[in-house]
């Protein structure tokens, strides 16, 4: 037994489909498929049920498959051992980020990281929470940047910061005369919100039902980005609410609709988050130390209420 048979077991076990999992792995169909036969025949087993479509673990297939995750990463870990004993802060480098933070905290960090770390291979993509959970576990992300916290023990977090909810209110609106604002001054069914799948439309929820009593099924207009929300707002279709760094790059005009909450103000905790394994932990490390280093500037909120971006049930 290997620990490459075992990487093919993880894969089929994954995708549900040897041409597929043998794709993945850049080997032929063929080989794949012997390897793992030599293993079931050295365990005198069977890991797969190849009568059903897709393809699906046997009781004790799926008993291995667990150990299997274990042993890869322990596999892992020696490597990242020996680069840790050496200093060696480079490779590859699966990151996610959740589409509300992405356009405004990588520009922040980017430049900075890549010409300090320039043997780190960034491979940065977009995903929601859910997406990034999956692939954390799947050990096809190394880390993510996310809104937190998770409640989830297989992964570990890191606060980065603590972000403002900013409310965008239209001229003309009830409480556009108001400096700051309470929770209470909000009505859910004038709310604009992100569609469904982004974390930061469950923190709008869940802070507009501590003050209110709307229910979320009478609203209709939902929007899959702030420039967007911002837009029917101004029509006059609603309000808004905005992280705090994306009010950061609005006109001069729009920051005069902005209106901040009263303290303690309601916030989204963003954390660098990590399967438990904490494999490369030198590049984590790396990472958070960056962007500490530009958002410290950025954003200093210290008294606030961190709105959970869980969905509730």
């Amino acid at each position: 037994m290997t620990i490459t048979q075992l990487q093919y077991v993880l894969a089929v076990a994954e995708h549900k489909n040897f041409t597929l999992a043998a794709e993945k792995c850049f080997v032929t169909q063929p080989t794949l498929s012997m390897q793992i036969q030599k293993i079931e025949e050295e365990l005198k087993i069977l890991i797969f049920d190849r009568t059903k479509k897709p393809i699906q673990l046997t009781d004790i297939g799926q008993k291995i498959v667990n150990q299997a995750k274990n042993i890869v990463n322990e596999a892992d870990r020696i490597k990242d051992i020996v680069e840790q004993q050496k200093g060696f802060i480079g490779g590859e480098f699966r990151l996610g980020i959740i589409p509300t933070i992405m356009p405004t905290l990588l520009p922040m960090f980017l430049n900075n990281f890549i010409k300090k770390y320039p043997k780190v291979k960034l491979l940065i993509e977009e995903l929601n929470t859910d997406e990034i959970i999956t692939k954390l576990k799947n050990g096809h992300l190394d880390a993510a940047i996310a809104a937190t916290p998770l409640e989830d023990e297989k992964i570990k977090e890191i606060v980065l910061y603590f972000e403002p909810f900013v409310a965008y209110i239209p001229e003309h609106h009830a409480i556009f005369e108001k400096t700051e604002i309470e929770v209470s001054d909000l009505n859910l069914n004038e709310i604009l919100l992100l569609q469904d799948g982004h974390c930061f439309r469950d923190g709008i929820l869940n802070l507009c039902k501590n003050g209110s009593d709307s229910d979320q099924n009478n609203f209709q207009i939902q929007s899959g980005s702030f420039e967007t929300l911002i837009k029917l707002a101004d029509e006059g279709l609603g309000t808004t609410l905005l992280p705090y760094l994306h009010t950061l790059d609005l006109k001069d005009s729009d920051k005069l609709k902005l209106r901040n909450f009263k303290e303690p103000k309601p916030a989204r905790e963003v954390s660098l988050i990590y399967p438990k394994s904490e494999l490369k932990m030198q590049i984590i490390d790396a990472l958070r130390s960056t962007i500490a280093g530009v958002v410290k500037g950025a954003i200093v909120f210290q008294n606030v209420q961190i709105i959970s971006p869980l969905q509730k049930k």
